[in-house]
């Protein structure tokens, strides 16, 4: 049987959304993606125990939990690595999102770990949040050859913005545009293709492919399978195990919802700050759920910290 997942891979690279080991060993994607979220969750797995304590064991430096926790997630990504043969998403702290500075420190610090353990900048993304600051900071990393994943990802404008920088890949967001949607009052889509989030996604495609822009797109947080096979054709997906494994338990077709018409037009005139903070600041959704999701990925990101400080003690 061919399922709906062989067929989706002749369409998209396939993205394991996850940091479960079973999991990514399961379904064989090209690449897998983290965040503070799964690597709590990993941290509480049999697989990854001791990984976390040779990250406590080895912690130096002034801040001892900070650097355990970034030993934890490299070995994290080591481990994902080893059943993958393209790249590892790695993120870097939530509450640096509004410091360019700051965030370009603790990527190279990563890198410098990965490189460490003998794992290479050609296997790695940095993930950061696309705020303005987080994609600047992206853009003098990609200068010096560490690639980013720009996240939380809501709005056209920053879209646009990442695309000017010369951001490697980018993650809109599918699921929480639509549940904002719904939050707000808004009807359930008739189709995938009437999903705010899936028209979301096609337009960022769309304006990319057309102005010829190299920057990758990768849908991500999906909800539903149809979500997914409505952006078939994108050039990457990152996708949940359980939808993974809903996908390929169906054999039903697969049908291109991305298709490149071959329309090609001049670059547009630069975003620049004022322009992105206030097309950002008139998507009221992108500015709910990007600060949203900051504050999300702060909370896990100080569980993780808890869980690690008790054995630093």
């Amino acid at each position: 049987m061919t399922s709906q997942l062989d067929r989706l891979r002749q369409l998209s690279t396939i993205v394991a959304d996850t940091g479960d080991i079973e999991a990514i060993a399961r379904f064989a994607p090209m690449d897998a993606t983290t965040n503070p979220s799964l690597l709590l969750k990993a941290a509480g797995l049999p697989a990854y125990a001791p990984h976390l304590r040779a990250a406590l064991a080895n912690a130096c430096g002034e801040d001892r939990l900070q650097d355990a926790c970034d030993r934890f997630a490299v070995a994290v990504g080591g481990e994902i690595l080893r059943l993958i043969p393209g790249r590892v998403s790695t993120e870097v702290d939530a509450r640096l999102s509004f410091d360019t500075d700051a965030t370009v420190a603790r990527a190279r610090r990563l890198a410098a770990l990965y490189a460490e353990s003998g794992i290479g900048t050609d296997r790695l993304l940095i993930k950061i949040a696309a705020t303005w600051e987080g994609i600047r900071a992206a853009a003098l990393l990609e200068r010096e050859g560490i690639h980013c994943n720009l996240t939380l990802l809501f709005s056209f404008a920053q879209a646009v913005a990442c695309a000017e920088a010369g951001v490697f890949l980018i993650s809109p967001f599918v699921g929480r545009i639509l549940d904002w949607h719904l939050a707000t009052g808004g009807e359930k889509p008739a189709t995938p293709q009437d999903d705010p989030g899936v028209r979301s996604v096609t337009r960022i495609w769309n304006h990319y492919k057309r102005h010829g822009y190299a920057t990758v797109v990768m849908g991500a947080s999906f909800r539903n399978t149809g979500q997914v096979l409505a952006l078939a054709g994108c050039d990457r997906l990152t996708i949940a195990p359980e939808l993974l494994d809903a996908l390929a338990q169906s054999d039903a077709e697969v049908t291109p919802g991305l298709v490149d018409d071959g329309e090609r037009l001049d670059p547009p005139h630069p975003l620049g700050e004022p322009g992105f903070r206030w097309q950002h600041n008139e998507d009221a959704m992108a500015t709910e759920k990007l600060a949203e999701g900051i504050r999300k990925f702060t909370v896990d990101q100080r569980k993780l910290e808890a869980l690690l400080a008790k054995a630093l003690d």
